[in-house]
C-alpha cells in the first residue's frame, strides 16, 4: 500500500507547485477578447455547489454511505477543476476590479481575501493526498488527513463566495 501511494507522491508535489505557479503567470497574460458571459457569478455558484457537495460528502461518509461519498468527493474536485479554469479565463480577458468598499468593511474583505487565496494554494497537496489515499484504500490514513482538508476546502469554497458577494456591487 505504501508503494502504492508513494507512486503519486511526485505528481502530488509537481501539481501542488505548479498549479498555483501556472495561475500566476496566467494572471499577468492580457487576452483581447470578449468573454460571451459574465464569469465571476458563474464561479462563485461554483464555489457554492462545491461547498454544498462537500457538506453532503462529509454527512454521506459519517452516515456509512462510501460510495455516495466517493462519487461526492470526485464531483468537488471536478467542480474545483471547472472553478479555476473559469476563474483564470476571466482574469486573463478582464481587468481586475477594485474593491470599493470604506472602513472597516475593507479590511473584513481583504482579510478573507488574503486567507482565501493563501488556503486556495495551501489545500491543493491536502485534497490530492487525501484523494491518493482514498483510491490506494489506504484508509486510516485518508481519515487522519481529511480532518484537516474538509474544513480548509470547504473555507476555501466559502470564503470565495464571501468574496464575491463582497465585490460584486464594484464590478
Amino acid at each position: 500500500m505504501i508503494k502504492e501511494t508513494q507512486k503519486y507522491n511526485k505528481w502530488i508535489v509537481i501539481l501542488s507547485i505548479t498549479i498555483p505557479v501556472v495561475v500566476a503567470v496566467l494572471f499577468g497574460v492580457k487576452i483581447d477578447a470578449k468573454l460571451p458571459v459574465f464569469l465571476p457569478p458563474i464561479y462563485a455558484s461554483i464555489n457554492a455547489l462545491t461547498s454544498i457537495v462537500l457538506i453532503v460528502s462529509f454527512w454521506a461518509i459519517k452516515n456509512k454511505k462510501v460510495k455516495l461519498h466517493e462519487k461526492l468527493m470526485k464531483i468537488a474536485i471536478a467542480f474545483s477543476v471547472v472553478f479555476l479554469v473559469l476563474y483564470v479565463a476571466y482574469h486573463m480577458t478582464s481587468n481586475s476590479t477594485k474593491f470599493g468598499g470604506e472602513g472597516s468593511i475593507r479590511i473584513v474583505y481583504f482579510v478573507i481575501l488574503i486567507s482565501h487565496i493563501l488556503l486556495s494554494i495551501a489545500v491543493i497537496p491536502f485534497v490530492l493526498i487525501t484523494y491518493v489515499r482514498a483510491i490506494t484504500n489506504n484508509i486510516e490514513l485518508h481519515k487522519k488527513i481529511a480532518k484537516f482538508t474538509f474544513p480548509l476546502w470547504l473555507y476555501v469554497a466559502i470564503s470565495g463566495v464571501i468574496v464575491y458577494l463582497m465585490i460584486s456591487p464594484y464590478y
